[in-house]
């Protein structure tokens, strides 16, 4: 009997969220965390995500759909609007679990994360980075991982949120206003 994958995925939640708004559509978390687990083994899937507190109901339907919340404190900038910079969580999570995952996923089209990906493909421990487009997604991980790197603007009839009524008790849109890191 094969041995089930031990894979985990890192997400940055921020930059997966405003780049599929950018397309013109809104994720379905729950699919996304079953297509995780069908298509990459994934059996832990961080949310790397900043804490704003009136957030607390999408936080819940979050862990509820099977996400790990990774709370960054968040602060506003000089333009009122509310920073927190998960980056170097994110990094840090990944190399904690180094030795517990076969292999990472990395969902985001940041830059940032170049070291961590070239890292994880030098060690044959990258599965796919996921980006939400092409068009927005950094030079630099196309170029780092040649074969492994992905874009979700393909996967909408799969993973768009596709439901009438909100589960939710407020619009969708209020909870981006506050919230620029979901």
């Amino acid at each position: 009997m094969k041995k089930p994958l031990t894979n985990y995925a890192y997400i940055d939640s921020q930059n997966l969220h405003l780049g599929i708004r950018k397309l013109g559509w809104e994720l379905d978390y729950r699919r996304f965390r079953v297509y995780l687990s069908e298509k990459y083994g994934v059996s832990k899937a961080y949310l790397f995500i900043g804490f704003v507190a009136l957030n607390q109901r999408l936080y819940d339907r979050l862990q509820e759909a099977g996400f790990i919340l990774k709370f960054k404190p968040t602060v506003p900038d000089g333009d009122g609007n509310i920073k927190g910079n998960i980056d170097a969580d994110l990094v840090l999570q990944t190399m904690l679990d180094f030795q517990k995952f076969e292999k990472a996923v990395i969902v985001s089209s940041d830059g940032d994360f170049y070291s961590l990906v070239q890292h994880l493909y030098d060690a044959g421990k990258l599965e796919v980075v996921l980006s939400p487009d092409e068009e927005h997604c950094s030079t630099l991980l196309k170029r780092v991982a040649p074969g492994k790197i992905w874009f979700m603007n393909n996967l909408r009839r799969r993973l768009e949120f596709k439901n009438e009524r909100r589960l939710r008790t407020e619009p969708q849109e209020a909870l981006v206003n506050r919230n620029t890191n979901v």
